[in-house]
């Protein structure tokens, strides 16, 4: 192991941060539509679309070459169209997959052309009357479920999402009331997977589901594709395999029914390894046999090691020239937030720190900014992208203490 100087071998952190602030959300460009790309790219399938899940990073600059790259989106809110519209997306290629929302939001995606899918039978029926005659995609609980952590499987018999799949004559039921025709079905198992039976397991029974429902246009079978956060330890996923198979899956289905589009909803994958969140060592103590070394990146800025226990790894850049060495004390990274949970990383192996050191937290595009919150008055820092061509430009403001506040008087 080494001291790195460099984020994605490209700029060098301590100018980043002498000029721009810390903490400090980076992007890089040629990644972002690398992988843009790579999913596009999955099937050979000639009705395959990819609807990136706009929750894992909204940033507008980032949806615009999301866009660019040719891929569809998704939003789970009005606030996510708003910006996924700003960015350039159109009403045909933005679905709402909205989660026990008012009617008032399904009305704003109704008002704008935009397609729904409804993940529970009341929502079905709240949407219907508003939207009587439409069309209307149902989120399906396949009773699959898949993830790192408890808090991101999305499907299976304790999941909040879908309609499980015995209620689905009850769903005719009300589309057929409200005049609407389901012409889709989608669902989502879990979050970063990087092995691909239970993914493709919950394809087939979508698929087979989708033998019942003639006016079915659209299946989508979810995304959740994993990134390897543990570098040189976990194996990146085997795209090439999972492509093969779903191809076979969808042609195979096709040759005995009719033509879809199937679809997919990647939101991790496309973004998070676009992106670092760089800091700085800012005190490093020893405490009953522990080193403690405290920075100024909290769960305000990256919620998902507090969140989800979640790993990443983190490279440290001296702030002056020394040799390499690790602690051999258990070492813990901490943030500035006062709570006992605002832990980077737990016992793990990590460089010599010295105040005025940056770090590197690695992978930390998706649900990294777009989790961030204002917890202890904490402004929200600033994002930059590293272009195609090298440059360095700002593509969100940091907030400044002024911001905090608005008098509502004035």
């Amino acid at each position: 192991m080494s001291y790195k100087e460099k984020v994605f071998d490209k700029v060098d952190v301590h100018e980043l941060l002498r000029k721009y602030g810390s903490p400090l959300y980076v992007y890089d460009e040629d990644i972002l539509r690398e992988r843009c790309r790579e999913m596009k790219n999955l099937l050979s399938y000639p009705h395959f679309k990819v609807n990136y899940s706009a929750k894992a990073n909204t940033n507008v600059e980032l949806l615009r070459i999301i866009h660019e790259e040719g891929l569809d989106v998704d939003a789970m809110s009005p606030g996510e169209m708003y910006l996924e519209m700003k960015a350039g997306f159109t009403s045909d290629q933005i679905m709402f997959i909205g989660n026990n929302v008012p009617q008032e939001e399904l009305k704003y995606a109704v008002d704008r052309g935009i397609y729904i899918s409804v993940d529970s039978l009341s929502q079905l029926e709240t949407l219907g009357e508003i939207n009587r005659g439409g069309n209307v995609c149902l989120r399906i609980n396949p009773g699959i479920g898949a993830g790192h952590h408890e808090k991101v499987i999305t499907g299976g018999k304790k999941a909040k999402f879908g309609i499980a799949i015995e209620d689905l004559p009850l769903a005719h039921e009300i589309a057929g009331r409200y005049q609407m025709t389901i012409t889709g079905i989608n669902q989502h198992i879990g979050s970063l997977f990087l092995e691909t039976d239970e993914y493709l397991a919950a394809a087939a029974k979508l698929l087979d589901l989708a033998t019942t429902l003639p006016t079915v246009q659209t299946v989508d079978i979810g995304g959740g594709m994993g990134i390897p956060y543990r570098h040189g330890v976990e194996s990146r996923l085997d795209l090439a395999g999972l492509g093969s198979e779903l191809d076979q899956l969808v042609e195979t289905w096709v040759e005995a029914h009719w033509p879809i589009t199937l679809r997919i909803e990647p939101g991790r994958y496309i973004v998070a390894e676009c992106s670092a969140l760089l800091g700085k060592v800012t005190a490093v103590k020893e405490n009953y046999g522990r080193v403690f070394l405290g920075c100024d990146v909290g769960f305000n800025t990256l919620v998902r090691p507090a969140m989800y226990d979640s790993y990443h790894e983190i490279s440290v850049v001296p702030a002056n020239n020394r040799a390499y060495a690790e602690y051999e004390l258990p070492a813990y990274l901490v943030g500035p937030i006062c709570e006992s949970g605002d832990i980077l990383s737990h016992d793990r192996p990590l460089p010599f720190c010295a105040v005025g050191d940056g770090l590197i937290i690695h992978d930390a595009g998706a649900y990294g900014y777009t989790m961030a919150s204002g917890y202890n008055s904490r402004p929200l820092p600033p994002e930059v992208l590293i272009t195609s061509d090298g440059k360095v430009r700002v593509i969100r403001k940091g907030q400044a203490l002024e911001d905090l506040w608005e008098d509502p008087e004035a």
